[in-house]
């Protein structure tokens, strides 16, 4: 299936979904490439053994490189809840952004329109788009930190946790990491080391915040109560 506008770019980099499934999630990364074009050629590269469904360009040009009836290439070893298999299971969308700079306005309007229509054709809720960095959180850090994520949020495309009041600072006590890693792990992050699931949740949501806080116990809190990881 194309997308409304894409430009098609096969990348030999794919095979079929195993067992059958259906794509239920959308995993977001950023190419970390000089150029979008350095990008294409690396997804596309038999040798590197990496590919994505789309590839979205800084200038807003959206390539897509493998059907999304089939299993691309971009997931690696990761995992979110009980999905081990993340690239049956997912679209895998790259942006063009080095990850050390803002997204460029025209790529966010680019990403949103393909969002909206994939979101929509295949019944995919909003929590189930994720950045690589959730999926894989002791080795990636993409979409980073610039990323639009409340952006996305606001427009149904993505989730954002809600605090009531700021909490005051509190210790980061053995109960209250606890209570983090439980929380974050029933949004769907995978693992029981706090700081690793602690360090991909503040990539996401708070990666301009200091020591933890109340705030950050309060927002995974919410995460978990809203938007509970769903059974594979």
């Amino acid at each position: 299936m194309m997308a409304d506008g894409a430009l098609w770019h096969p990348s030999p980099n794919f095979g079929d979904r195993r067992g059958g499934v259906r794509p239920d999630m959308v995993v977001l990364h950023y190419t970390a490439m000089e150029s979008c074009d350095a990008a294409l050629e690396r997804l596309c590269a038999p040798e590197h053994g990496v590919s994505s469904h789309y590839l979205i360009g800084e200038d807003g040009s959206l390539l897509q490189l493998v059907a999304e009836e089939q299993r691309a290439w971009h997931a690696g070893q990761g995992a979110w809840g009980p999905v081990t298999d993340v690239n049956s299971r997912s679209i895998g969308i790259e942006l063009d952004n080095r990850g050390d700079h803002p997204f460029a306005e025209v790529q966010v309007a680019a990403l949103e329109s393909l969002l909206s229509d994939i979101l929509e054709r295949h019944a995919i809720p909003p929590e189930r788009v994720i950045g690589h960095s959730d999926m894989a959180p002791s080795r990636k850090r993409d979409p980073g930190p610039h990323f639009p994520w409340q952006r996305l949020a606001e427009q149904g495309l993505s989730v954002w946790p809600e605090t009531g009041a700021a909490p005051e600072l509190v210790e980061a006590t053995p109960e209250r990491l606890a209570r983090l890693t439980a929380a974050l792990t029933g949004f769907g992050y995978r693992g029981s080391q706090a700081t690793l699931l602690f360090d991909a949740f503040r990539q996401r949501f708070r990666p301009e915040a200091g020591a933890f806080d109340g705030t950050d116990l309060a927002m995974a809190e919410d995460l978990a109560l809203r938007w509970p990881v769903r059974p594979d």
